[in-house]
């Protein structure tokens, strides 16, 4: 497996992620199959896996998707000691929906809570604010990752759907990793809202969240030729190509695709040997929307 080093901090990790919200929302496989996503995801080589405190059915349900992948590593028969989780923290999820919530005292618990259901034993290997809160500012909302990490709770902090001046502003608070901002062909912004160029300038890994466009999007990659054409000539599915063109847009980009099936994943680790040349990509920028 391919590796690249996350931001500047010495760690290496594979080149493709594993996203496993959708082993958690009301739609879940049973544990037992998410479970054996994980391990193939292990066996092939995958060594970071995407999680967060609101992958989960509701607020009753919260950390489900941490304690899954605890379980899973601890299950695994085999070597797990480079492998990095990457957790969030500030959404809610009241009777299944989205909200915000960068209250500093929240965010201090619920750092607590992920540390304890991804095992307690070593410090969180990345926690990310997952969206900021226009109730409190990014410097009240980082301060408890700031102190996570000078207790030893948190290893490395990113952050998520944040704008290049709001990264600044986080930088400022405690030292930054990574940033995943949405980034699929649908919805290409962090290449013209400076983000994109910004991580890769300063040396921040770019994880970009639904790379397939969700659940409602992603049977629409047929849709678009180029990446249809491209997939037949190369022998590969929509899924690895757009995750090739993702990984061509800048060295900093480590995509997490989600998965809840062996071959789902099995698919996604595949677009670490497809390679586009120059044309190809453009030929699939023309297509998608800016």
């Amino acid at each position: 497996m391919e590796t690249k080093q996350l931001g500047k901090t010495g760690v290496w990790v594979s080149a493709i992620g594993l996203g496993a919200m959708p082993m958690s929302l009301s739609t879940r496989p049973p544990e037992s199959q998410s479970i054996d996503v994980i391990h193939r995801a292990l066996d092939l080589g995958l060594t970071f896996i995407d999680t967060a405190d609101s992958y989960c059915k509701d607020e009753s349900d919260k950390h489900h998707n941490e304690r899954l992948i605890h379980k899973a590593l601890q299950s695994y028969n085999g070597d797990v000691s480079d492998v990095v989780v990457a957790t969030k923290g500030g959404l809610m999820r009241p009777n299944g929906s989205w909200t915000r919530n960068g209250n500093p005292q929240h965010l201090h618990e619920t750092i607590r809570i992920s540390f304890e259901a991804l095992g307690g034993n070593k410090p969180i290997d990345v926690w990310q604010y997952h969206a900021p809160d226009t109730d409190y500012t990014i410097e009240e909302s980082l301060a408890p990752a700031k102190e996570a990490v000078d207790a030893g709770i948190i290893r490395f902090v990113g952050v998520s759907n944040f704008s290049v001046e709001q990264i600044k502003r986080a930088r400022d608070v405690v030292d930054i990793v990574s940033v995943q901002n949405q980034y699929n062909p649908w919805y290409r912004q962090p290449e013209f809202d400076g983000v994109l160029q910004y991580c890769e300038d300063e040396g921040l890994t770019f994880l970009p969240w639904s790379p397939f466009g969700g659940s409602r999007r992603h049977h629409g990659l047929e849709d678009f030729p180029a990446i249809a054409k491209l997939a037949k000539e190369k022998g590969v599915s929509v899924y690895s190509i757009v995750l090739a063109w993702l990984r061509s847009k800048s060295p900093c980009v480590l995509p997490i695709p989600g998965a809840s099936k062996i071959s789902s994943i099995e698919n996604s680790i595949r677009a670490v040997d497809v390679k586009l040349s120059d044309d190809e990509v453009q030929r699939i920028d023309r297509e998608t929307a800016s």
